[in-house]
């Protein structure tokens, strides 16, 4: 037998069967999956694993004695100690602004409708 005269076997078309169908399996006429909240989190949270562990890496690595000063405050502590105080205090001053912006959107918001 040639190659021309193999055939593959295919399901007969229906025009109407094949638009919903798509439709119906992706959740979406353009063929993309809607994004959504849980999906977002599931991201974020992955973000931040992978930061984390990169973190824990590079203060693993750096364990000797470094003198800080602050605010005339002076003193000595492991460097990886200082680092994970300098990331936790930057998390939480990203979280206070972020809070921040969402508490005047909702605001705007209630007040538009």
């Amino acid at each position: 037998m040639s190659d021309d005269q193999i055939r593959t076997p295919t399901a007969p078309v229906d025009p109407t069967a094949s638009a919903s169908t798509s439709q119906a399996s992706t959740g979406s006429p353009t063929g993309q999956v809607p994004r959504t909240r849980a999906g977002s989190a599931w991201f974020g949270i992955c973000a931040a694993a992978l930061l984390s562990v990169v973190l824990i890496i590079f203060i693993g690595q750096n364990t000797g004695n470094v003198q800080v000063n602050f605010l005339g405050m002076e003193g000595s502590l492991p460097l990886a100690l200082a680092l994970l105080i300098a990331a936790v205090g930057t998390a939480i001053l990203i979280m206070a602004v972020g809070t921040v912006r969402i508490a005047q959107l909702r605001r705007r918001l209630s007040h538009q409708r």
